[in-house]
Order: C-alpha cells, then sequence, then structure tokens
C-alpha cells in the first residue's frame, strides 16, 4: 500500500525539516507544497528528498490541498495523509489516523481534537471549531466533532472522487460535502495537538467566515430546492399573510395601512424570486450532473 503523506507549507522553513525527518520513518512519499513562501521552505523539502510543489505565489490553505490531492493521484497513491508544517500535529498520530483507512473501515478519517483528553485547546479556538463544526454538520448529516482538523487520511476512493476548489480555509468543509454527496464514510480518531511554543495558526474570523460562505455556498449548489426554497416559501407566507391583513382593513376602513402592504409586497417578491431560484439553479445542476454521467 502506497501511503502519500501532503503538507500544505507557507514560510515554514523553522519547522519543515524537523517534521520531514520524522515523517521519512513512515514514509518515503511526501509531498510539500509551497504557497508562494518567501524563505527557504521549498529549498529545504527538496535537500530533505520531499516532492515539492511550488505556487508562485501566496494562493491558499485550500489551493495547497488542491494541489496535494492532483499530485497525490498522479503518482497512484492508495492513502493521502494530509499533515500540516507548524508544528502542532504529533507524527506519532499518524498510524492512528491510518488505521481505519488500512482496516477499510472508512473512507475519509479526521484527527479530532476533541477526541482527546491531552489536547489543550484555547477556549476562543473551541468555541470557534465547534461553531464551525455545526454548521458543517447540519450540511453533511453528520456528527463530527472536529471537523475543521487538517489531519486527516484519504483513501484511493475519495481521491478519485473528491476534487478541492476552495483556495482559502473553507477547503475542508468543502471536502467533507462533496464527500458526502459521494456517500463516502467518514470516521474520527484522537489525535494531540500543541498550542504551545512558537506555531503558525490562521486568523480565527477570517478563518470561520471562510467557511460559512464555502459551506453556503456548496449547500446552495448541492441543495437548491432546500437552501433556496424553504426561505422562499416562508417569505411568500408571510407577504401573503400581511396581503391579506392590509385587505381586511381596506374592507373596513377603506384606508390602505402602507408599512403593512410594503411588507406584504416586498415579502411575496422576494419569495417568489427565491422559488424561481432554486428552481433554475436546481435544473441547471440537474443537466450538469446528466451531462457528466453520460
Amino acid at each position: 500500500m502506497k501511503i502519500v503523506i501532503g503538507i500544505p507549507a507557507y514560510n515554514e522553513e523553522k519547522n519543515i525539516a524537523a517534521i520531514l525527518v520524522k515523517l521519512k520513518k513512515i514514509s518515503q512519499d511526501i509531498i510539500v507544497c509551497d504557497d508562494g513562501s518567501n524563505d527557504l521552505t521549498a529549498d529545504i523539502g527538496v535537500e530533505m528528498g520531499a516532492i515539492v510543489i511550488q505556487h508562485k505565489r501566496n494562493l491558499g490553505y485550500g489551493a495547497g490541498i488542491r494541489s496535494i490531492f492532483l499530485k497525490a493521484k498522479e503518482i497512484s497513491a492508495d492513502v493521502l495523509v494530509t499533515f500540516d508544517a507548524d508544528g502542532q500535529h504529533k507524527v506519532e498520530d499518524i498510524n492512528s489516523v491510518l488505521k481505519p483507512i488500512i482496516k477499510n473501515e472508512a473512507d475519509i478519517v479526521i484527527g479530532s481534537r476533541f477526541l482527546s483528553n491531552e489536547t489543550k485547546i484555547p477556549k476562543y479556538r473551541k468555541i470557534g471549531i465547534k461553531t464551525i463544526t455545526s454548521i458543517t454538520n447540519s450540511s453533511i448529516g453528520e456528527k463530527l466533532s472536529d471537523s475543521q482538523s487538517g489531519f486527516r487520511a484519504y483513501n484511493k476512493k475519495t481521491l478519485e472522487k473528491v476534487n478541492p476548489s476552495e483556495s482559502g480555509m473553507g477547503v475542508s468543509t468543502e471536502i467533507l460535502i462533496k464527500a458526502s454527496k459521494e456517500k463516502l464514510k467518514i470516521v474520527e480518531t484522537p489525535i494531540v495537538v500543541s498550542y504551545e511554543g512558537d506555531t503558525s495558526t490562521h486568523n480565527p474570523v477570517s478563518h470561520g467566515v471562510s467557511v460559512i460562505l464555502s459551506t453556503m455556498k456548496f449547500t446552495s449548489i448541492e441543495r437548491p430546492l432546500t437552501f433556496y426554497g424553504i426561505p422562499g416559501i416562508i417569505l411568500f407566507s408571510i407577504g401573503l399573510f400581511f396581503i391579506v391583513w392590509t385587505l381586511q382593513i381596506f374592507s373596513e376602513t377603506r384606508q390602505i395601512v402602507t408599512n403593512i402592504t410594503l411588507i406584504g409586497v416586498g415579502s411575496i417578491m422576494i419569495g417568489v424570486f427565491l422559488l424561481m431560484t432554486s428552481i433554475i439553479l436546481y435544473s441547471i445542476v440537474s443537466v450538469v450532473r446528466e451531462k457528466r454521467s453520460c
């Protein structure tokens, strides 16, 4: 079984060498995606014998994961493990993440920080991760504890069926949404993450916004009737209520209450627009899927 380890990296010259030395004990097939670094990250990767992909400029975490997926498929990986370059993950946990894949118990394994008592997560991060994970779970119908963990393992089936396109941090959610659509089995296993020392971290606000926007985008594409249709029906119903109320007042007083009328008309117009959008988008997505299947 060919196990490939992929590392998205941006200005990680202080950590990359030590990580590669440890990873070489597990696999000789290591991909480092240098995402436009202006330090020696790429040079160190080459010297250490890794397969180095270089982006000419910084494209984002998701772009790095996409490049790693493509390269892993190109070199016929049976399993791809994605591993952060900031020194927070423990190399020893790779075997735990690999185990369900090797035993054919899962297609995707997520290393969860919340399943380990050893990981001390800062409170602001814990709140953010749990919020984003709740949003992700509602989109994919799973009960994950850590949807944003970058420490994962993917089997060959996943690499063939899932093609990441997000350039930012929303890629973690994108992969899970697409995997859910393909009915791939997702499981979690405990990992230990260190938040001590000089490790690079992503801005929690931009991370959260990126993930929420990504989730909304892919949910609207995968489930347009639900995403647009349900709010459309609700607004249309509210609009009808206010229009009926307006007509009732007019029949009794021969006066039109402007505010109530505007709410009614506005709600109906927005509701109709959302309903039409849901139907049109559903039709377009269905046609695209039929063409792909031909």
